[in-house]
């Protein structure tokens, strides 16, 4: 299994990112993680839609509580043709009780705690920590990898305006 270190931080402490990094223009990778109810959620399961996957360490953290806000408030206006996701290693529980506290209902949440898979297929899993790293990635309608955005610092936002440009452009 592929490891870079060094790439970001969690906590001002570098972390070693485990699993293979898709090139942008390559197929996105296939994955599985576990809905709100336990369910396993595979990426074939969006259909033809572009896909915002927002990668998280846990919506325990505010920064990540912030991303989750932001993607939610943005995902109606993006339409239809967009699923917008969150990926974290939290368990499924925590992430239905955080989205139900806080109105979050037009994104779905995932846990990929179980086997990493989200993590290793795309290169975010931290190692140290066994959480995934801040990342956004946009997928178009054809399954095809658009915009990879790895977030250095863990305590960062994303930028916004870039991933949300480019789910408009693919929806």
């Amino acid at each position: 299994m592929r490891e870079r270190p060094g790439l970001v931080t969690f906590r001002g402490t570098p972390a070693t990112l485990v699993g293979e990094v898709p090139e942008i223009g390559a197929p996105a990778p296939r994955f599985t993680a576990l809905r709100a109810d336990l369910s396993t959620f595979s990426l074939a399961d969006v259909g033809d839609r572009a896909v915002v996957i927002n990668s998280v360490p846990s919506l325990d953290t505010p920064v990540c509580q912030t991303q989750t806000r932001r993607f939610n408030q943005e995902a109606a206006a993006l339409g239809p043709g967009v699923k917008v996701l969150v990926v974290s290693t939290d368990l499924p529980f925590a992430m239905h009780r955080f989205c139900a506290t806080e109105g979050i209902a037009d994104l779905e949440t995932l846990s990929d705690h179980l086997e990493c898979s989200f993590g290793l297929a795309y290169g975010l899993l931290m190692r140290e920590f066994r959480l995934l790293a801040r990342s956004v990635l946009v997928i178009d309608r054809s399954g095809i990898l658009r915009y990879r955005e790895l977030v250095p610092k863990s305590g960062q936002e994303p930028d916004y305006e870039r991933a949300l440009a480019e789910a408009r452009a693919c929806a």
